[in-house]
């Protein structure tokens, strides 16, 4: 009995080692074909932004600058105009996102100190 279980120990042990070997080789392997391809040099550079671009020149013009009056305002050409929603949106209004918690659902308010 001893023999038998020595033998099937010797024959787990080689299958073992024979295993390891394999996955060390595989991962050399796999080392060296990185290494290769760093190597080959077939490197392409990225980049994040555009090349700056010069801005046109501005368009010399004959008319001169508004005046400044005091007091800080600024003439804006064409004037701004408020927002208005749709009459639609205005309408319906704001909904609610969830339905309001039922009241067994809300705590009690929290004591002063």
């Amino acid at each position: 009995m001893n023999e038998m279980s020595s033998d099937e120990a010797k024959r787990a042990y080689r299958q073992d080692m024979l295993l390891a070997s394999a996955l060390v080789v595989a991962g050399l392997a796999l080392a060296a074909l990185s290494l290769v391809q760093i190597a080959a040099g077939d490197r392409q550079l990225a980049q994040a932004t555009p090349p700056l671009q010069s801005s046109p020149a501005p368009s010399p013009s004959n008319t001169p600058p508004a005046e400044s009056k005091p007091g800080g305002e600024r003439p804006t050409t064409p004037a701004p105009e408020p927002a208005r929603p749709d009459p639609q949106a205005q309408k319906d209004g704001t909904r609610r996102t969830l339905p309001p918690a039922p009241a067994e659902k809300m705590a009690p308010p929290i004591p002063q100190k």
